[in-house]
């Protein structure tokens, strides 16, 4: 099980390192068309929870931030054995909880720098970082595993 907090720890190192990137070598506001105008490095920070809200409630985020973390830890370490994707989920969400719990607690703002416009609803999506595409990818992740879970055991009483 050590193996999967791993996954947490790239996370964290990965987010860690594209942050540091974007402070270190761009200004607050500029942008770098990677795929223009779909996709872009945007330098943006927030003092906030997703979209802003709650902007400068700091005690808050870190009163909830190390709920989460204690919550995710223990749901791993007694729900996780033998269940994969359940596992991954955990992981992807600890370390995207603590990649944004550094920048909270180091810098009192979170970096974000990925820049989305989806074309066919022309919907500027939120700017992001590594740690929140964890958080979403391990939310899916652990949904997922909720629904075939759910669905073996009303096949299994089918049965």
């Amino acid at each position: 099980m050590l193996i999967y907090y791993s996954i947490a720890v790239i996370v964290i190192l990965l987010d860690q390192l594209t942050k540091w990137a974007v402070v270190s070598s761009m200004e607050i506001r500029e942008r770098i068309p990677l795929i223009d105008p779909y996709l872009s490095l945007l330098s943006h920070r927030n003092r906030g929870a997703a979209w802003g809200m709650l902007e400068g409630q700091m005690w808050l985020f870190a009163i909830v931030t190390v709920a989460v973390i204690a919550g995710i830890v223990y749901f791993f370490q007694k729900e996780a054995k033998g269940r994969p994707l359940f596992a991954w989920g955990l992981m992807l969400l600890l370390g995207g909880a603590i990649g944004n719990f550094i920048d909270r607690m180091v810098r009192g703002e979170v970096v974000d720098f990925v820049s989305v416009l989806i074309p066919v609803i022309n919907y500027d999506f939120p700017i992001f970082n590594v740690a929140d595409a964890a958080l979403t990818i391990g939310v899916i992740l652990v949904i997922l595993h909720l629904l075939l879970e759910e669905k073996k055991d009303k096949k299994a009483k089918v049965d």
